[in-house]
């Protein structure tokens, strides 16, 4: 029996013929540049040939230009015919269609989730002569090797036809939204004859954008109101301890002087100790975004790229599949092997011997689940070569967790000494941890917040001193950062774990946002604007949570592909309606916001430190390379330049550097850590004379600091 049997990726590819090959050793073959393998097994030869993620996407039926809208045709071609820039492509859909012949059986064993199901049956039912229809699938949560051999063993033969329509309907309405409100937008600007720029918006890009803009309008909306508050202090055996007011915040300046006044350099009794004991449960299990919210949280790193670094751990057998909303590890995945495989390491092997002598093992699973997949878990595999940057220290944040599951609970005491002067309270509290359980685990990453007391009991008494009154506003609500969209999207139920640090990264690139605390620009309050005021619908994100409800409908088999899509047309019609019968309006306020906004992109905050003149991104004519210029150059002769990254796009941020106050910049580029740098400092750091644009190709610290790209 000949087999074939579809990765999503070589290096899943790879992984899954030597796990099956009965001597681990498959050959590796090659036709027309594109890698397959070849493998011997009891059962028969097993070809077993990769992807490179998706090979077919949707695309307009018959000829259209780039430009025309509306489209409403469309059907599943080769992507290399629909994306210019994916022409490599031709030679893998060819090579996987020639192997597919004569096979006597289909295996698709790409990624267990909604996408791999889609790229897999895609390329066996238009690459492999309809072979889709008979494939069997191949269900995975690890690259290891037990695990990939137990799935060849287990095949699943029910077809998952529901599964690829939810996944198929979820890429053709954000096609047919996408395309048709992006081109009407960018073509009513163009049409204004002011300039080119690509905008764009969709059902789920939409409403997420409209998160940022309605905080931006709370944020400069927001009217601050004063408040007092009283700072005091006592000095107890040499130490000073700062003291807190029974009332957080005092309405009236006159109240708050009242207090001082009458609270200054007396003696305060202690007049109660109160001490409670806190116990706080071992955390749950990672899904995908609790583990992107850590890793903002630990190392600022993106939710993008958490995902792309998760995703190469996993290809490399070392984590679970990241992909998952789960918060539940199985008892079936085999804990003590895995803790065994990671007390391998010398910086675990203490911890895993604690959790060993435990006996039961058992972990402290979540309330959430995943049909497909388990929480992210260490394999115990031991990496093929060192880890390094990023991943390493994503790696030490899984690991770290996955034991910290199986810890005790820790236990804290938390204490307050009460101090009284006739009326006035005031507190002093504290805390210690007496059982330090999970956190051990878990360091270092939870903080010890423990604060120590001083020995006063009641009836004992201490000086106040330095009472005074401070006034305080109240503060807006905080900016987004990419974190907190990403859990926003998810509580709103828009997007999928798979696409939402996509999304956020498309905000970006677009220039509707700016800054880590991301910061609307105008042409995202323009769009949103014009949005809100003809088709609100499509920043709804109840509407966008409605259609991803109905796809989960289709998922469980209790709705169809062509009801859903039915449905969604009718309010796309209706929005594309409203918005080509004010096409002309539309274009002319957004041309002007994009006018406005590709100056303000270029023009530095900072002015020419030579001249006073503006400073600002030009490009020279020769090279085509970027650099920082003075637009004194023809006004006075003045040539004062500084170099910029040459690489991803640049963003003048809205921060100044704290070393000599010049404009931050920001250049991002898939799959590389956003670069945050101060032309300034680093011409200095590198002894330039200031005269030439072509230095700074990356800034040495940061680039030093980038891991390779994922």
């Amino acid at each position: 029996m000949r087999t074939l049997i579809v990765c999503e990726k070589p290096d899943a590819a790879l992984r899954v013929a030597r796990a099956l090959d009965d001597e681990n050793l498959p050959r590796k073959l090659e036709s027309q540049g594109v890698p397959y393998f070849e493998c011997h097994t009891k059962t028969g030869p097993l070809i077993v040939c990769s992807a490179l993620g998706h090979l077919y996407s949707v695309d307009s039926k018959g000829r259209s230009s780039r430009s025309s809208y509306p489209i409403w045709d469309y059907h599943w071609a080769p992507k290399y015919l629909v994306d210019k820039a994916s022409t490599r492509l031709a030679r893998w859909v060819r090579v996987i269609g020639s192997l597919a012949r004569n096979m006597d059986r289909y295996i698709n064993a790409c990624d267990y989730d909604i996408e791999g199901s889609v790229i897999g049956h895609t390329i066996l039912q238009y690459a492999c002569d309809g072979a889709a229809v008979k494939a069997l699938r191949m269900k995975f949560s690890t690259m290891t090797e037990r695990e990939l051999r137990f799935a060849f063993q287990k095949l699943d033969l029910k077809a998952e036809l529901p599964t690829v329509d939810a996944g198929k309907c979820r890429h053709e309405l954000d096609w047919l939204y996408g395309i048709n409100l992006s081109r009407l937008l960018t073509e009513s600007a163009l049409k204004q004859g002011r300039g080119y720029a690509t905008l764009s918006t969709g059902r789920v890009q939409g409403p997420t954008l409209g998160f940022v803009v309605a905080r931006e309008e709370e944020i400069s909306c927001f009217v601050p109101v004063p408040f007092w508050t009283i700072e005091a202090r006592i000095v107890h055996d040499g130490k000073t301890f700062a003291l807190e007011y029974e009332r957080d915040k005092v309405a009236s300046r006159s109240e708050a002087q009242m207090v001082c006044n009458e609270c200054r350099d007396v003696l305060l009794e202690v007049t109660g100790i109160e001490s409670r004991d806190i116990q706080q449960q071992a955390p749950y299990p990672f899904d995908l975004s609790t583990l992107q919210s850590a890793s903002y949280l630990q190392f600022g790193f993106s939710p993008a790229r958490t995902l792309a670094l998760a995703e190469r751990l996993y290809l490399d057998a070392l984590i679970s599949y990241p992909r998952t909303s789960s918060q539940k590890l199985p008892l079936d995945i085999g804990y003590a092997e895995i803790l065994r495989g990671i007390g391998s390491h010398p910086e675990y092997r203490s911890l895993v011997t604690k959790l060993m002598t435990r006996g039961d093992l058992r972990p402290n699973n979540g309330p959430k689940d995943d049909p497909a997949h388990p929480a992210i878990f260490p394999t115990g595999e031991s990496a093929k070569k060192p880890l390094f940057g990023g991943e390493a220290k994503l790696y030490d944040l899984i690991s770290r967790r996955f034991m910290a599951t199986f810890a005790d609970s820790s236990l804290k005491t938390s204490s307050r000494i009460i101090f009284n002067y006739n009326n006035y309270r005031f507190f002093l509290s504290g805390s210690r941890i007496v059982r330090l359980g999970w956190i051990e685990f878990y360091r270092p990453y939870m903080f010890d917040e423990s604060r120590s007391l001083p020995d006063l009991k009641i009836g004992d008494r201490a000086k106040a001193q330095d009472v005074k009154s401070v006034e305080k506003f109240t503060q807006p609500p905080h900016r987004y950062n990419p974190s907190s969209l990403l859990k926003k999207m998810e509580e709103t139920n828009i997007g999928t774990k798979a696409t939402r640090a996509g999304i956020i990264d498309l905000l970006y690139t677009r220039g509707y946002v700016r800054d880590e605390r991301m910061k609307a620009s105008e042409l995202a309050n323009k769009v949103t604007g014009v949005l809100s005021a003809y088709c609100p619908l499509i920043i709804d994100p109840s509407f966008t949570a409605n259609l991803e409800n109905l796809m989960q409908a289709i998922q469980n088999g209790t709705s169809s592909r062509r009801l859903v899509l039915v449905e969604a047309l009718e309010h796309l019609r209706s929005i594309m309606l409203s918005l080509a019968e004010n096409e002309e309006r539309i274009g002319s306020q957004l041309s002007e916001v994009i006018v406005a906004q590709r100056l303000a992109d270029v023009t530095l905050d900072t002015p020419c430190p030579k001249c006073g003149l503006k400073l600002a991104v030009v490009r020279n004519r020769g090279t085509g390379k970027r650099f920082i210029g003075c637009n004194g150059k023809w006004q006075t002769g003045c040539s004062f330049t500084l170099p910029l990254p040459q690489f991803g796009h640049l963003t003048l941020l809205s921060r100044q550097c704290n070393t000599c106050g010049f404009q931050m910049i920001q250049a991002r580029s898939k799959g590389r850590r956003p670069l945050v740098s101060c032309p300034s400092c680093y011409v200095a750091r590198a002894g330039d004379t200031r005269s030439s644009p072509k230095r700074m190709e990356a800034p040495s610290r940061i680039a030093s600091e980038a891991p390779p790209a994922t």
